[in-house]
């Protein structure tokens, strides 16, 4: 497997669809111009709206959606991978579900997945979310096949939820990505040390592109996407404001990685408590 370079688009998405679109798709094109061949966008790419129900006004049926047939259209153009790291997608009158989009140099869509785990907190500093309002969670893990070996595909929240990078990591995955819309709060307390350790568990490199910055609708989002190396090295990091980040990804890494701590390979069945 040869090595290859990933990039992350950081935003900062507004409830503006088109706008959103317009500088998602500069972002994406600066990150090919530096050599990326892997280019993956964070949760929420195409609207951050003020609410549940703001959010469904603005969404559509994946056959309907504006963005799709631009960012299929525009991995065509650059010739690159693209995983569009979730759009709303409306499946029903009252529900979306959040779902990611691996889309091949030829426009096509290779992989989807529907976010699992719903974002229901109050994590403090007077938040409260509930995401599973207007969302509909996905039942499914999926691993997709790129050049260089398969991609474990989850979404922000999942984040928390170990077993199922275990799973994907047992499943052949060599890189997870986490596209994400964390918020100010848990990412201050929690994003550097969960994507580190996700990285680490399993062996595998992690891509978490995010949104940074002060949103139209009022929240705050953590920013400071991240690609992560399988032993825990950070590799590239941003900071709050939207832009791309870099980094060499060589799938050898992974095998290296993986033969220093075989614990893939120790789980144990046990009983109790």
């Amino acid at each position: 497997m040869t090595a290859f370079r990933a990039a992350c688009v950081q935003l900062r998405s507004s409830d503006d669809v088109a706008e959103n679109i317009r500088v998602t798709s500069e972002l994406i094109r600066e990150a090919r111009a530096k050599g990326a061949d892997f280019i993956a966008t964070p949760e929420n790419t195409t609207l951050m709206a003020a609410d549940g129900g703001a959010k469904l006004e603005k969404t559509f049926s994946e056959d309907a959606d504006p963005a799709l047939p631009a960012f299929r259209a525009l991995a065509e153009e650059v010739g690159a991978w693209l995983l569009i790291g979730s759009l709303a997608i409306k499946t029903g009158a009252a529900k979306t579900a959040n779902r990611s989009f691996l889309i091949d140099p030829k426009g096509r869509i290779a992989a989807r997945y529907d976010k699992i785990h719903l974002f229901d907190t109050d994590p403090g500093s007077g938040e409260s979310y509930r995401e599973s309002n207007t969302v509909a969670g996905g039942h499914r893990a999926v691993t997709a096949d790129l050049p260089w070996g398969k991609l474990g595909m989850t979404i922000c929240y999942d984040l928390r939820f170990p077993r199922l990078y275990r799973r994907l990591a047992k499943a052949g995955a060599f890189m997870l990505s986490v596209p994400s819309a964390f918020t100010e709060t848990t990412g201050k307390a929690h994003w550097h040390v969960l994507l580190r350790a996700r990285a680490i568990e399993n062996g595998a490199f992690v891509i978490a592109p995010a949104q940074g910055g002060g949103h139209a609708n009022g929240r705050a989002t953590y920013g400071h996407s991240l690609i992560v190396a399988p032993w825990g090295e950070i590799l590239a990091e941003a900071g709050t404001e939207p832009g791309v980040i870099l980094a060499e990804i060589d799938p050898a890494a992974v095998t290296s990685a993986r033969s220093r701590v075989p614990s893939l390979t120790h789980d144990r069945e046990f009983e109790g408590p």
